[in-house]
This record gives C-alpha cells, sequence and structure tokens, in this order.
C-alpha cells in the first residue's frame, strides 16, 4: 500500500487520535493553496483512515489542482458534528452517510442530488439500475454506494476451538444460538466474558428478527413496522439470555457506541457479537485471535432469513458545496479507479463496479476474501432492499432502541413496558411520509 502524503496531516498522529475517538481533521499546509480545496468527511476506524487517505493521495497525483481535506471522526461525533454543518449550511463537499440515514438527510436538504453529474464525471451506469436504486429517494439519487454488505455475526474462532463447540453456521436458530451463548460463558470460565451481547440495543437485528417473522422495522408509510407484542417477544429472548447470565451485562454492554472499538466483541466481553459484513476488516484488526463470519440467527422452519443486500457506505455530495462537479469527480474515481479500488479493498464492502470487483479479488487476503465470500453466500438467501429509512430513523435508533434496552437491562423496565415505549416513542419520533 502506498505510503502516507505526511503533508496532508495536522501536527499528531491521525490513527492514534482515530482509534480513540478525538474529532480530526487533515489537509492543511500547502495543499491549501490548491486550486479546488474539498472538505471529505467519514466515521470508521484507523483502517478505514488509512485506506482512504491512500486513495486520496492518489488522486492528488491524478489531480494535483485539487486537494483533499479529510476530517474523519468517530461513533456519535460524526453525527452531531454533521448536525452543526447542517444547521449552518456548511456541510462537508463529500459525506458519508449509510443506507438508514440517506432518506433521511437528504429530505433534511443536506445531499445534492446527483443526477446532474451521471453519466459524466460520474459514471455509475456499471452498477446496474438495482444498485443505483439503493440510493434513490423521491425519483432521484442522492448518494454512491461505497460496496454491498448485509448483516452478520462475528464469532472468536479461537475461544470455539478451545472449548471444542462447533462454529455457528447459517442455519444456526435463536434457540440454538442461546444454547451456544450458554456453553460458551460457561466453557470461557472468566469474568466480564460471555458468550453473546445483550442483542436488544441493535436496531438492525430487531430489523432482521422481525423480518424473518413477516414484519418490518418500518412499514412502507414510514411509521413503525410492528407492534407491542412483537417486542415483547423480542425482549423477552434477549432478558431471558440475561437472567441466565450468558449475554454481556447491562453496565458493559451500554458503552457499545456503534463502533468497533466499543463492541463487547473487541472490548473482550463477548465470544459472538453483530454487526455489518464489510466491518470484518477493521474487527479483525484489532482482535489477535481469528474471527469467523456467518449470518444473523434464524427463526427455522423455512422462515425468510431476514437479510438483505445493502450499501455498505454511501458517499453523497453537500447540498451547499460550491464544487459539486469536482467532488463528484472524486467520488467517480473512489468507485471507479482499480488502483483505489486496490487500496481500498473490501472494508467498505464489496465493491459496486465489476471491474474493480475482478480486478481485486485475487489480491485480496484471507480475511478480504471471508467477506466476499459471505456476500456470495447471501445470494439466494436474501430479500428485497426495503424501502428508504423514514426520516427520524437515526434518532429511533439512538434515542429510543439502545434507551430503551438499556432501561429494560438495568431493570429499570419491565418487558412489557419496555415493548410499550419501544412503539410509543418509536411512533413519536418518525416522521412518516
Amino acid at each position: 500500500m502506498k505510503a502516507f502524503n505526511r503533508r496532508s496531516f495536522l501536527q499528531g498522529s491521525l490513527l492514534a487520535g482515530a482509534a480513540a475517538g478525538a474529532t480530526l481533521s487533515f489537509g492543511a499546509g500547502r495543499a491549501m493553496a490548491a486550486e479546488t480545496r474539498l472538505r471529505m468527511t467519514w466515521w470508521g476506524s484507523q483502517e478505514r483512515a488509512k485506506r482512504t487517505q491512500g486513495v486520496a493521495d492518489l488522486y492528488k497525483q491524478k489531480a494535483p489542482d485539487v486537494a483533499i481535506v479529510g476530517e474523519p471522526l468517530a461513533g456519535d461525533a460524526y453525527w452531531t458534528k454533521l448536525s452543526t454543518q447542517m444547521a449552518g449550511r456548511n456541510v462537508s463537499d463529500i459525506f458519508q452517510l449509510e443506507p438508514s440515514t440517506v432518506s433521511d438527510y437528504s429530505k433534511r436538504g443536506a445531499c445534492m442530488a446527483l443526477d446532474p453529474f451521471i453519466p459524466k464525471p460520474l459514471d455509475v451506469e456499471a452498477f446496474g439500475a438495482k444498485m443505483l436504486d439503493l440510493c434513490r429517494v423521491d425519483g432521484k439519487i442522492y448518494g454512491v454506494g461505497l460496496g454491498l454488505n448485509s448483516f452478520s455475526m462475528f464469532y472468536d474462532t479461537t475461544v470455539f476451538a478451545k472449548a471444542g463447540i462447533p462454529v455457528p453456521t447459517p442455519d444456526t436458530t435463536w434457540t440454538q444460538f442461546a444454547e451456544l451463548a450458554a456453553e460458551l460463558t460457561k466453557a470461557a470460565g472468566k469474568d466480564q466474558l460471555w458468550g453473546a451481547p445483550y442483542g436488544a440495543r441493535y436496531a438492525y437485528v430487531l430489523d432482521v428478527w422481525l423480518r424473518q417473522r413477516g414484519k418490518t422495522l418500518f412499514s412502507p408509510e414510514g411509521s413503525i413496522g410492528f407492534g407491542v407484542e412483537d417486542a415483547k417477544e423480542w425482549y423477552a429472548y434477549w432478558e431471558d439470555l440475561r437472567a441466565k447470565n450468558i449475554c454481556t451485562s447491562a453496565d458493559l454492554q451500554t458503552q457499545d457506541q456503534n463502533t468497533i472499538e466499543t463492541n463487547p466483541l473487541t472490548r473482550g466481553n463477548s465470544v459472538m457479537g453483530f454487526t455489518y459484513s464489510n466491518q470484518l476488516i477493521g474487527y479483525q484488526a484489532m482482535m489477535p485471535n481469528k474471527l469467523g463470519i456467518t449470518m444473523v440467527p434464524q427463526a427455522g422452519g423455512g422462515a425468510p432469513s431476514g437479510h438483505y443486500y445493502r450499501p455498505a457506505l454511501i458517499w453523497s455530495i453537500g447540498a451547499t458545496s460550491k464544487n459539486g462537479e469536482a467532488a463528484a469527480a472524486f467520488i467517480n474515481f473512489f468507485v471507479n479507479d482499480v488502483e483505489a479500488g486496490k487500496i481500498l479493498g473490501v472494508e467498505r464492502g464489496v465493491p459496486m463496479s465489476p471491474k474493480v470487483r475482478d480486478a481485486i479479488l485475487p489480491l485480496l487476503n484471507e480475511t478480504e476474501r471471508a467477506t466476499v465470500d459471505y456476500v456470495n453466500l447471501l445470494a439466494d438467501k436474501v430479500s428485497a432492499y426495503p424501502p428508504p429509512a423514514p426520516v427520524g430513523s437515526q434518532q429511533f435508533d439512538r434515542d429510543v432502541v439502545r434507551k430503551v434496552a438499556d432501561q429494560l437491562a438495568f431493570g429499570q423496565l419491565s418487558v412489557a413496558d419496555a415493548a410499550q415505549q419501544l412503539v410509543e416513542q418509536g411512533t413519536a419520533t418518525l416522521r412518516p411520509k
């Protein structure tokens, strides 16, 4: 991989700061004198920062009159800063979104419609209409998917091997998952190490659970797609695991801020963990033991898998950017250039571009290849991509799903009360069409 261009960093260590979750920026100094200056903001691990900077350096060689000023952030700090930028009409030229937020932020006026830039300078037609539709809201394209992924479950293969317990498979049911959690917790025999996380906090796992049962997280109209009885069943499952002391304790689980660094799996508090398939690279970089990847547990009995393909992450252009065309040209390079693809690998998902995908597949290491194999495994198991998440979906995840689960885990709510609050507060938070 190409070495970092140190001129594009401020004084200090980007990687150390990113790992610690600090708000950082780079791209100062002589780059400021360039003809066109593009601010680019994203969240993610130090591995992502390293790869992103590598592509920015490569682009500088091809477009010396363009300076990419990176502003990587960690966890919820990213969304806080984005909200501040929106209020000040100062959103970065290029910024990162995800499937659950592209509809919300485009409807709130943060994103520039990309249709005028397609096919030049943004040539994404080779992705296929279905892939482009993943970022289409109200008939317009507001982002470019950087790769495909889906929901997944990671597990520490070393702990499984030492315990002599077979690893989970795509056919593992929720009942079997609970049994595995019990066996692993007992076999590990360590304080603050459990077989499973307290999964009630994860909206995307709830999404899978509901889809396996013919329900959805959000309705097509943009409201709650499930009822109180569905939520009771969900919470009862996780409370049973907590009562049996086979999932992460409340005080440790609440430290998970939906980042790789704070997940119970990387913190050594859980043998299994839920996350997105493209993040295997970032997780593995933080863990000495080899990780395995498989599907979220299944309902069994021929029920749907609950999985669907989704754009792992998305580049959007700020609605107030004065350099929309230059930003689109950089995004085009990011997703279509083969050399850029070799730097990025599959850390942001399996590339959408067939040309890039074919070029990098032979070069992938074992961990990277595992993410591709996993996406291929799902080919005959996924269902249709759901409608865009409604406005308020991010607040629903952060301020309702996580908080209600935390109150339940700490014994401040009963299962019935938690289910009622999830539906009522969720309904109040979302803004249907």
